[in-house]
């Protein structure tokens, strides 16, 4: 498949993994006036609503600023209605058995990235990728299980809880029974991958934060999670002696708003210091 240079401003496409041709998704797209073959591209992946229309739109004003192609592949409702088919990637089939490798959705931005690449759309190197909220979930378990490459960094902000890099602990909760070794393990943890955790994202009472004793395990909400998960990776790979290049950047005033969340993840790789300090929450939270 290939996709070629979207016009200027919003679009979508339909996008079809020969693996799975009975999900199709729509992939939103927005392309700055400035952007050419070449320049910054950002994949975003939107939270539990599938509203990757709205996590596009987010990231326009940042994407005019900075000359951006923002791709956004939307998982809907109907074909990828829970955790288990989108958050966690469709690692597990219905009967709860590891599906082959070929059907994890994790290997979707890659194939679009390709697919925009044989088009003419998109040269180059500078590929970021970037979720919150399920989008987070989805972002760092993609990076645990697929490598980060083709991406330059990736951020996963607001998670609503992790995958430890634990070899004796089940998928989605650890990595065993997905036959990974101490291998995988060193090649995660030196990934460039950022946690972002807004400081206010501390509601317990929230029916839409992960509540399976396994996601209570590592803290009472997302914020706590955050840490959590960050400490418990930096301390295994020092156990292991293996490189660590993960960061941690929590951040001030923000709660669970993922256009917030947007403008400060786009402050982290394109602004000037003090950006990340400057970014301001929304009217109202988005998931």
């Amino acid at each position: 498949m290939t996709i070629s240079l979207p016009p200027a401003g919003r679009s979508a496409f339909a996008f079809v993994d020969p693996n799975n041709p009975d999900l199709p998704l729509v992939v939103n797209v927005f392309r700055s006036e400035g952007y050419r073959p070449g320049g910054k591209v950002v994949f975003v992946q939107h939270g539990m609503l599938r509203n990757g229309d709205e996590y596009r739109d987010f990231w326009i004003e940042d994407a005019k600023r900075h000359d951006l192609l923002i791709v956004a592949p939307t998982f809907d409702n109907t074909r990828f209605p829970d955790a288990r088919n989108y958050n966690d990637g469709m690692v597990r089939a219905e009967n709860g058995a590891i599906s082959p490798v070929s059907h994890w959705l994790y290997r979707i931005p890659a194939l679009i990235l390709a697919a925009l690449r044989a088009g003419g759309a998109v040269e180059g190197d500078a590929i970021y990728l970037y979720g919150h909220s399920a989008g987070g979930q989805f972002a760092h378990r993609l990076v645990a299980t697929q490598g980060s490459l083709p991406f330059r960094a990736v951020i996963a902000a607001n998670a609503g809880w992790y995958t430890l890099p634990l070899l004796e602990r089940p998928f989605p909760e650890g990595l065993a029974d997905l036959g990974f070794a101490r291998a995988d393990l060193a090649r995660w943890f030196a990934a460039p991958m950022t946690l972002l955790a807004g400081d206010r994202d501390t509601d317990t009472a929230d029916p839409n934060l992960p509540a399976l004793a396994e996601a209570l395990a590592q803290g009472p909400h997302r914020f706590a999670r955050a840490h959590f998960m960050f400490d418990l990776a930096r301390a295994e790979a020092q156990r292991l002696g293996l490189p660590f290049n993960w960061s941690l950047v929590p951040v001030s005033g923000i709660g669970h708003d993922g256009a917030a969340m947007s403008r400060v993840a786009a402050a982290h790789w394109f602004g000037a210091p003090g950006d990340v300090a400057a970014a301001r929450p929304s009217a109202g939270a988005v998931l």
